[in-house]
């Protein structure tokens, strides 16, 4: 068997991973990245989640479903490789490969009949996350697919199901409907976005169903039944039937076959790899960055992992995960982006401290100074800013409108930064722009 040494190892090509990789193979450390699939080169974002899964979105309504494929299978593929290029310009090594972990330094990477064994001192794991799928019959027919196997249909669907209203099932809901196809979203609760406000959950099932998404409650699936022309999804008592049904029911830590507990480390809530605040494992000098360790489910958390442990292995320690401000967008149209608490659980927290909670909150439509969603053609959403009145600071905000993404960012960096809320609501923004609706809720 085959052997290499090295200062740092890294398992799997994620944001994180080939972050850190760059960083030490500039300082000078011997470095390798080991990744099972060459098509994954560069991560689960660039490859198959969230910049072809946008390409989509902002295709559809614009191009036919078959152009806006290709088009993001050129764009993606020229990421793929922009990404080995990096890594590359820094020396550091790709090795092919499956890892398993055999103890706090040395790995095992089998390829085909081929075997390395690699000593490293310091190994991160950034292995991601994989696609739940049900255990119920029928689950595994080609007409049953993930969000992957979603974006590279011959053809646009006529009709797609989609059984589960998490944030994949929202975007894939609102993209299909956008390139014209009949969607029926099977949500298992008794109403969309449980986590979210009823006001604005509210919202955000109005303008799902105005884009033509059937939306149905209380609705599990339990079997699925191959068709000579389609699937048929049985929930209870109710079936429905379409040419695809996407599965999309959330994501697990990717830790199957790495050897992880019989190497030492611990695993917890679904597998995910157990870390502390400076995502160490507690063996060696062995990290988890990402959705394989259980936090939030977010390139831009895998990317500030990364800070976090280039902090504790290599500088002063002083960065951490502990209270860290995490916002979310899911990218339905418009977008619908939320950071902190919502309102019932803000005010717990506000009157505890005995102080008073400010709900400022408006539909788009009705808010006069910030025309920039009807020039767009997108009046429909609503925003909700919660405030501390004596302490002049945002407690939470959920934006579902035009540009939320970003608007969520500055609502983000307030709240981090203990910027007064009415220092956020008289600030002087460009016109027409979506920061307007700061003005019109903080002023």
């Amino acid at each position: 068997m085959a052997e290499l040494t090295l200062d740092t190892l890294v398992i799997g090509f994620g944001k994180a991973g080939k972050t850190i990789a760059m960083a030490r193979g500039a300082a000078g450390d011997r470095v390798a990245i080991i990744e099972q699939d060459p098509a994954m080169y560069g991560g689960t974002c660039i490859n198959i989640a969230c910049v072809p899964t946008k390409t989509l979105l902002f295709e559809a309504g614009r191009s036919r479903f078959e152009d806006a494929r290709d088009r993001r299978n050129g764009f993606i593929a020229q990421l793929n490789a922009a990404n080995t290029a990096m890594v590359d310009q820094q020396d550091v090594m790709i090795i092919d490969g499956r890892a398993e972990l055999l103890d706090a330094h040395r790995v095992r990477v089998t390829g085909g009949d081929d075997e390395l064994t690699i000593t490293a001192d310091t190994i991160i794991i950034n292995t991601g996350s994989t696609p739940n799928m049900p255990d119920v019959p029928g689950v595994d027919s080609p007409r049953v697919v993930d969000f992957v196997q979603a974006q590279q249909f011959p053809a646009r669907p006529d009709h797609l199901v989609i059984v589960g209203a998490g944030p994949i099932g929202l975007e894939f809901a609102t993209m299909y409907a956008k390139f014209g196809a009949r969607v029926t979203l099977l949500d298992a609760g008794e109403r969309l976005l449980p986590d979210f406000d009823a006001d604005i959950a509210a919202a955000v099932e109005a303008q799902l169903r105005a884009q033509g998404v059937t939306i149905v409650h209380d609705a599990r699936a339990d079997r699925f039944t191959d068709r000579q022309d389609g699937i048929t999804v049985h929930f209870g008592d109710d079936v429905v039937t379409a040419d695809h049904a996407l599965v999309a029911i959330g994501r697990s830590p990717a830790t199957a076959g790495l050897g992880a507990e019989a190497a030492g480390l611990t695993l917890g809530d679904g597998g995910a790899i157990v870390v502390d605040e400076h995502c160490h494992t507690g063996l060696g000098h062995v990290y988890a960055a990402g959705d394989v360790n259980g936090g939030p489910q977010y390139t831009y958390v895998s990317y500030d992992d990364h800070r976090v442990i280039l902090s504790h292995r290599w500088g002063d320690g002083s960065r951490t995960t502990a209270g860290r401000l995490v916002q979310s967008t899911t990218f339905t149209d418009p977008p619908l982006s939320t950071v902190g608490p919502g309102e019932d659980e803000a005010r717990r927290i506000v009157e505890g401290r005995g102080h008073t909670l400010d709900v400022r909150a408006s539909d788009i439509a009705d808010i006069a100074i910030m025309p920039r969603p009807k020039i767009v053609r997108q009046p429909a959403g609503r925003a909700k800013i919660l405030v501390d009145r004596e302490a002049d600071r945002i407690v939470g905000a959920t934006l579902y409108c035009v540009d939320s993404q970003e608007l969520i960012n500055f609502v983000t960096l307030a709240m981090r930064h203990g910027i007064p809320a009415s220092a956020v609501g008289s600030g002087i923004y460009t016109h027409p722009s979506s920061t307007e609706v700061f003005n019109a809720l903080l002023a």
